[in-house]
């Protein structure tokens, strides 16, 4: 943050996670922080990241209108929900992998359930070419006026990407910029516009100075990036990732690999940027493994008496997307924690046993604590 982090410092150096003399040092998360609260009896500004929201062939064939319900409240309750959508908007005949085009109702139900932004950066936004893409925007953009949801990733033309990359928002008067972009797309442009945010650093490096002429308190990096199924991140993103704090991003939370990552901070001189390689897929027909298990990462940022802003540690919840047959008669993405121990609510009790081996597999090789 552009405000000062001592009081954040001070505390991870007092807690043992944090060396003093750490120079743009990767360290894991530590069990520790959950015990962190406020330090401030201020109001607390949270901030949810959900992973892929998909919408394979099979899903076609189930009411998407229950997919989210066991986790509506984690949305509904967040100041600000953020979403990963990885489909287009292309019409019919509706189609899953490996080209999306999926009905205009499922985005619109994940809004009613308290997303607030899409995310569009991502490999599979010009599964149907420029057209889908145009018809995908404008649905947005319907959406935008109809249920106030906000978009970030791709943009129709020049003056609606100078408004949305970044994609600056005041929640509770605390102002956050939003910077998505991917690594590529399956199909490739074949105009500038619409445009695609890539992992450009020019183009990125103009976002950050827009969002710094916007006097944003927050910078989030939203990349679209990583190797499949790999539980560990690989070089790329962590240079990738250095880059980003070094340009004064506050947070970075990436997509795409389909599996949870490793997480961790990076300490750069008077700041402490926390970063989640991949929160893996929200709802899909995945059955690779560790590709059903998932995260909501919650940031809490916090103002106090003096106005100074505070990053509070973020909070990770696991999440399992159960199948049909699993514990009900279709998708639905559920918090974990909510339901160990619960093995005789399973219609199948084997996949109960599938998610407790997966979240015990992943926790283990991420270092990720929730």
């Amino acid at each position: 943050m552009r405000k000062s982090k001592g009081i954040l410092f001070f505390l991870l150096v007092c807690l043992g996670v944090m060396p003093l003399h750490a120079q743009e040092l990767y360290i894991p998360w530590k069990e520790s922080f959950s015990s962190l609260r406020p330090l401030f009896r201020q109001d607390t500004v949270t901030l949810l990241f959900g992973g892929d929201l998909m919408m394979h062939k099979r899903q076609l064939e189930y009411d998407h209108r229950t997919f989210l319900e066991p986790v509506r409240s984690y949305l509904e309750r967040a100041d600000l929900a953020v979403v990963n959508m990885e489909f287009t908007l292309a019409g019919e005949p509706y189609t899953g992998y490996p080209a999306f085009s999926t009905p205009e109702s499922y985005p619109r139900y994940a809004a009613d359930c308290g997303v607030d932004v899409f995310l569009t950066a991502n490999n599979h936004i010009l599964d149907k070419g420029k057209s889908g893409l145009v018809r995908t925007l404008q649905r947005y953009r319907e959406m935008e006026q109809e249920r106030h949801i906000r978009i970030t990733g791709t943009a129709e033309d020049a003056a609606a990407d100078t408004a949305s990359n970044p994609l600056v928002m005041a929640v509770k008067g605390i102002r956050i910029a939003l910077i998505n972009f991917t690594y590529g797309t399956n199909q490739k442009a074949t105009s500038a516009w619409p445009k695609i945010n890539g992992m450009d650093k020019k183009d990125i490096c103009a976002a950050i100075r827009r969002a710094r002429r916007r006097n944003v308190d927050l910078i989030i990096a939203l990349p679209h990036w990583g190797t499949e199924y790999r539980l560990r991140h690989d070089p790329e993103q962590e240079a990738f990732a250095l880059w980003l704090a070094g340009q004064g991003v506050d947070a970075i939370i990436g997509a795409h690999p389909h599996v949870v990552q490793d997480a961790g901070l990076i300490k750069t001189p008077g700041r402490e940027v926390p970063v989640f390689y991949s929160l893996g897929n929200l709802v899909s027909n995945m059955t690779a493994p560790n590709t059903r298990l998932e995260l909501f990462v919650t940031l809490r940022v916090t103002r106090d008496r003096v106005g100074e802003l505070h990053m509070l540690p973020p909070r990770a919840d696991y999440l399992w997307c159960s199948q049909p047959g699993c514990l009900t008669d279709t998708y639905q993405a559920l918090a974990v924690r909510d339901f160990i121990g619960k093995r005789d609510l399973w219609r199948d009790p084997s996949d109960y046993d599938n998610m407790i081996q997966t979240y015990n597999r992943v926790k283990a090789a991420t270092g990720i604590k929730d």
